[in-house]
C-alpha cells in the first residue's frame, strides 16, 4: 500500500471530514473510494468512445431493419404521449 500526501483547503477538509463521519468510514476510506468511482468514471467514458468510434450507422439500421413489426407484449407498450415508429424515424431522419 502507497501513502500519499494530499494539499487540500480546509472547507473542502471539513466537508471530507463530515461526509466521512455521516457515512461511518474514515476519511481515507472516503477519499479512496471517491478515487475509485472517478477512475471508473473515466475508464468508462474511455471505453464507451472507443467503442462509438467504431460504430456504423448503416449496420446499426441494418439490425433494427431486422427487428419485425409486431405488437409489445403486453406491460411493455409505450406511453400514449410517444409517437409511432414511423414518425419516430421521420423524427430521426431529420435530426441528421
Amino acid at each position: 500500500m502507497s501513502a500519499v500526501s494530499l494539499r487540500i483547503s480546509d472547507s473542502i477538509h471539513r466537508r471530507v471530514r463530515e461526509m466521512a463521519q455521516l457515512e461511518g468510514v474514515s476519511i481515507n476510506q472516503l477519499i479512496t473510494s471517491a478515487l475509485v468511482e472517478k477512475l471508473s468514471s473515466l475508464r468508462a467514458e474511455e471505453y464507451l468512445a472507443q467503442r462509438a468510434a467504431r460504430c456504423s450507422r448503416a449496420k446499426f439500421d441494418a439490425v433494427l431493419a431486422k427487428v419485425r413489426d409486431a405488437a409489445p407484449v403486453k406491460g411493455d407498450e409505450l406511453a400514449a404521449n410517444v409517437p409511432p415508429k414511423a414518425e419516430a424515424k421521420a423524427a430521426r431522419r431529420t435530426d441528421r
